[in-house]
C-alpha cells in the first residue's frame, strides 16, 4: 500500500464501492462481514489502530467484542444495530470508549467507516444482548 489511498465519491448513492477490492472477513462469530482495509496496525512503527471499510450484507453480524481503545463508526448507507438494541443510520457518527463491549449487525445492510485506535478482544456475552436482525 502507498502512503496515500484515495476512494473517490465515497458518498455516491448505494455504496456499490466497485472500484476497491472487498474481502469477507472470516473468523469465527463473524458472518458475511466483508471489509477493505485503509490501514492495518504495523509492529515496525508501532502503530495499534486500524481503519476499515465495513460491508454488512443484510443478516450479517460481526462477533461480540470489547474494545481495548476508541472505536469510531459512521454509517455511510443503510442501517448498523447494536448488541444493546439501538440502530443508527446513514450520517450518524457513534464512538465507543474504551472497555465497551458489543455486537454488530445489520438487519437490512450496511456499510460504515470504522477506526480502531487499539484491538478489540473476543468476549462472551454476559447479559442478554440483542439478537442479530432483530427489530430494535
Amino acid at each position: 500500500m502507498t502512503d496515500i489511498e484515495l476512494i473517490k465519491n465515497v458518498f455516491r448513492s448505494g455504496f456499490e464501492l466497485t472500484d476497491i477490492t472487498w474481502s469477507t472477513w472470516a473468523e469465527p462469530g463473524r458472518d458475511g462481514v466483508e471489509h477493505h482495509i485503509l490501514w492495518a496496525p504495523d509492529e515496525s512503527v508501532q502503530e495499534d489502530s486500524v481503519g476499515l471499510l465495513l460491508r454488512f450484507p443484510p443478516g450479517a453480524h460481526g462477533d461480540f467484542h470489547e474494545h481495548l481503545g476508541y472505536e469510531l463508526m459512521l454509517v455511510l448507507d443503510g442501517q448498523l444495530d447494536h448488541s444493546d438494541g439501538d440502530s443508527y443510520l446513514k450520517g450518524d457518527l457513534i464512538v465507543e470508549g474504551p472497555s465497551t463491549q458489543h455486537q454488530m449487525s445489520s438487519a437490512t445492510g450496511c456499510t460504515v467507516l470504522a477506526i480502531r485506535t487499539k484491538p478489540a478482544s473476543v468476549r462472551t456475552p454476559q447479559k442478554p444482548i440483542r439478537k442479530v436482525g432483530a427489530a430494535a
